[in-house]
């Protein structure tokens, strides 16, 4: 079972699984943070082996119902609210979402005996005060945004249900991930609808912040290295490029890859945003050989070719 797989991360692994020979149950619910018919389109171009279902994390007991019919071994959990600056006007629903119904997920794994569970948490949980690279023993105690510290929370009940009830959870820390069908509200995607369009792009502080990017083939080859694996009964994984991009040198890789001359409108930082991420990904190189391959301008190179093939340049 994938939650959230008409997503952007979601689509992308359970089209792998399914090419790799697992049998995939989808679940979304089609959410309007961004136009529904964007997911809906991905779900169209699935492999017919891919079961999907219309349901929410929020609903208890369609999903207590979903996990008792479906008899899941695993479940990846990426459904979520998305988004730092959204979630400092939304919080209540961040809440209801992100930590709700993550506890239901847990709760439908207790009751139908899943085995295993993947989560998706965020870099964002390490927040201020951390020294880059960000390791995962490190401790959390300074998130910046709701969003964050619904998925702090979201970790923490992980490890509560895999101490009390052997669940053997492995929590994912993903960091800035990008590439082709990326969600429409994400930086790279703005940028690069706004540029191709010659239109000017917002760059908040003086663009010395700094990102590690993620290419999605490299998280969705490490989830599945994780998968692959021996299981423990808990534990955390950075899952990032291990390498960090300025917000000024994104734009002008944008600029290059679609042939375009940024025009930047500077606007003083936000307080929710972090200056720095920046992944130690020993833990998933060494554990379960995870080896980033893809550089920030290949990358960035493949998104503008799928960008341009959907006519948006």
């Amino acid at each position: 079972m994938v939650t959230g797989a008409a997503g952007f991360i979601g689509g992308h692994l359970v089209e792998a699984l399914a090419a790799n020979g697992w049998i995939v149950t989808g679940l979304d619910n089609f959410d309007t943070f961004y136009d529904p018919a964007v997911k809906r389109a991905t779900v169209a171009g699935f492999p017919e082996s891919i079961r999907m279902i219309e349901a929410d994390v929020r609903d208890p007991v369609r999903l207590a119902e979903i996990f008792e019919e479906g008899k899941f071994t695993t479940v990846i959990h990426l459904a979520a609210l998305a988004g730092v600056r959204p979630s400092i006007e939304q919080p209540a629903s961040y809440v209801e979402t992100n930590v709700n119904g993550t506890l239901n997920i847990l709760e439908a794994c207790r009751h139908a005996g899943v085995k295993r569970l993947l989560f998706a948490s965020s870099s964002s949980v390490y927040g201020a005060g951390q020294s880059p690279p960000f390791r995962e023993a490190s401790a959390i105690s300074r998130t910046l945004s709701p969003y964050a510290a619904t998925k702090v929370a979201g970790e923490h009940l992980c490890a509560v249900y895999s101490h009390l009830h052997g669940l053997q959870t492995t929590c994912l820390r993903f960091f800035t991930v990008y590439g082709p069908r990326q969600r429409p509200d994400l930086a790279i995607r703005t940028f690069a609808r706004l540029m191709t369009h010659d239109q000017e792009i917002t760059m908040f502080g003086d663009g010395s912040s700094l990102r590690d990017y993620t290419f999605i083939e490299d998280l969705v080859t490490g989830m599945r290295q994780i998968l692959d694996a021996e299981p423990v009964p808990f534990e955390v994984v950075n899952l990032g490029s291990g390498r960090t991009i300025s917000l000024i040198e994104m734009i002008r890789e944008i600029g290059n890859a679609f042939g375009c001359e940024p025009k930047i409108v500077q606007l003083p930082p936000r307080a929710c945003d972090m200056e720095t991420t920046h992944a130690d990904i020993s833990v998933a190189r060494e554990r379960f050989g995870y080896q980033p391959k893809w550089t920030f301008a290949e990358g960035i190179k493949r998104f503008a070719e799928w960008f341009r093939a959907t006519g948006q340049a």
